[in-house]
């Protein structure tokens, strides 16, 4: 899952939560059950960790897109799906669809972030203070330029909001924070704060290139340190039928970010402070302006073509007349691979994020293949690839579907669910948006399993992982989460002090690992079970799920 950007505020919240409990200390591992597990006799929880610890095993390398290991992953998915007795739903009659990505890995050498003003040139250091975005579009870019800043670059005349107004951008380098105004709701923020619909803006504007410049606020939820570390990790982009990327605005030469500390020396000399500037966006009253003198970019990085798929499986409907719908369940497959050479365990196995995910699915795909009736709709079960790189696999999917798209009535998808104490409930993430609401109550209800809001709407989830694909393509989604409310009533295990401790150890690291962490494999059961309810659901409701009247996402992208 991506989520990196608002970790610490995440975590700041569970801490409060788990507050006047006697939980353990924040950076001690919750302690393995010495006990027979609770789900030993339940043949549901058990294929669900033989999935788990399979697709986690060190053998699959960390699942990274676009290598060995992932291909193995993707086979093993494969192979369940037939053994399920699912129908292949990918390209010429495999399981497996192509999705075409360039890969990105940017370079030390020829980068470059020199502020020339006022008779003096500041260069920036890389990685220290500034790092440029991978390159699609040329191996090496250079630009020099005259510079604007355009605040966070957001565009919503709706909410009262043009960061460009009055401003030149013709040949120009956006200058640029990251967010939205804080008093847009989640939805609207969690939009306009994509780098995508930004760099999307300021090219369309005419700019050459970009710097986005960090805040406190910005390196409180990613520092900067963690950023700087992992700068030689390659980055992906779909690949067109031309080969070449797609949404990678070629005319944007260079875009680059510059740390907090850094900031001072990007607005040196201009009509405002950095730290001005910060509390100006704090306050909702940021401005634009031009920035006196140049800046110059330079990037180098290695382009190069490659492939990876996605593993996609059809379980077909009952009824003639609607077995040309379909109720789509994603689950990511990729991971992100093998740490650089080191000391010590270098395999991020992925077991909660997301292996666990793909299991769950598996799980539910095998009970709605095995019920005496079959939905009237059919059921397209989807394990994607290149979630960890920007949705890719999602995204391709959506857009470029083994189905007409106009079939696919609703997406249940399925992301790290932090299952490490046992709970009592689930959280469905954006329900809120469509009718699914309703068909979430019901299955919740039948199965006995208790639904709760999401904890931390400020963290828009909603559109951080691979519902959101589906969601650009105008279908209605939910992301189902784990629960938050803990099953045992003497305390003893909360699963938010759980989760804050996964996310401040093994969110992406090593121990994310089926043999160390707790994973509680009757919660998954019992999700499957809800997984499945809700496809029954909706598999035979008469009307396909629609968006509530009103809805911006609804408004935004419903075909």
């Amino acid at each position: 899952m991506r989520r990196a950007a608002t970790t610490a505020c995440l975590l700041a919240l569970l801490c409060l939560a788990a507050c006047n409990r006697d939980a353990p200390p924040a950076d001690a591992a919750p302690a393995a059950d010495t006990m027979p597990a609770p789900w030993a006799n339940d043949p549901s929880a058990l294929r669900i960790e033989a999935d788990v610890r399979a697709l986690a095993d060190d053998a699959m390398e960390g699942r990274e897109t676009g290598t060995r290991g992932y291909t193995m992953a993707s086979d093993h998915v494969g192979k369940r799906f037939a053994a399920i007795g699912l129908q292949p739903a990918g390209d010429d009659g495999t399981f497996f669809q192509r999705v075409p990505l360039l890969k990105s890995t940017l370079e030390r050498d020829g980068a470059r972030l020199t502020v020339t003003r006022n008779g003096r040139s500041i260069a920036l250091r890389f990685q220290d203070q500034f790092l440029p975005l991978p390159g699609f579009n040329a191996a090496q870019a250079e630009v020099e330029a005259p510079a604007v800043f355009v605040g966070q670059a957001v565009y919503a005349p709706a909410l009262g909001v043009d960061d460009f107004k009055g401003l030149d951008l013709e040949g120009r380098i956006a200058v640029l924070f990251g967010g939205a105004p804080a008093r847009f709701d989640n939805d609207r923020r969690a939009f306009h704060s994509s780098y995508r619909e930004k760099l999307r803006e300021v090219a369309e504007r005419g700019a050459v290139g970009a710097v986005f410049v960090n805040t406190p606020q910005d390196e409180a939820g990613w520092p900067w340190a963690q950023r700087a570390a992992n700068w030689a990790r390659p980055a992906m982009r779909l690949r067109g039928d031309d080969g070449k990327g797609i949404d990678t605005f070629p005319q944007l030469r260079v875009a680059a970010t510059a740390s907090a500390a850094a900031a001072d020396l990007v607005f040196a000399d201009g009509a405002q402070t950095a730290a001005q500037l910060f509390d100006a966006a704090e306050a909702g009253t940021l401005r634009g302006f031009a920035l006196p003198g140049t800046i110059s970019l330079g990037s180098r990085s290695v382009i190069e073509p490659i492939e990876s798929r996605n593993v996609v499986a059809r379980l077909p409907g009952g009824d003639a007349a609607l077995a040309g719908e379909h109720v789509v369940y994603s689950a990511h497959l990729d991971h992100i691979g093998i740490e650089p050479p080191g000391e010590g365990d270098r395999i991020n196995n992925g077991a909660l994020d997301n292996a666990l995910g793909v299991a769950i699915m598996l799980e539910t795909a095998r009970q709605l293949s095995a019920a005496k009736e079959r939905p009237r709709r059919s059921q397209l079960f989807v394990a994607t690839t290149a979630e960890e790189k920007g949705l890719l696999g999602a995204e391709w999917f959506a857009t470029h579907p083994t189905v007409p798209a106009g079939s696919m009535v609703a997406n249940i998808n399925m992301d790290m669910p932090v299952l490490m104490a046992p709970t009592t409930d689930v959280v469905p993430i954006g329900v809120e948006h469509s009718t699914l609401q309703a068909v979430l109550e019901t299955a919740a209800k039948e199965i006995g399993v208790e639904l709760s809001p999401d904890p931390f709407p400020e963290e828009s989830v909603f559109v951080r992982s691979d519902q959101y694909a589906f969601i650009r393509a105008g279908v209605p989604a939910v992301y189902l989460s784990g629960g938050v409310v803990p099953a045992d009533k003497d305390g003893g295990r909360d699963p938010k002090v759980a989760l804050r401790y996964f996310l401040r150890n093994c969110y992406h690291r090593p121990c994310d690992d089926a043999n160390t962490q707790p994973i509680q494999y009757g919660d998954a059961a019992r999700m499957a079970r809800l997984n499945a309810r809700i496809g029954q659901l909706v598999g035979e409701a008469p009307e396909r799920p629609r968006w509530n009247d009103g809805d911006f996402f609804g408004g935004m992208f419903a075909k």
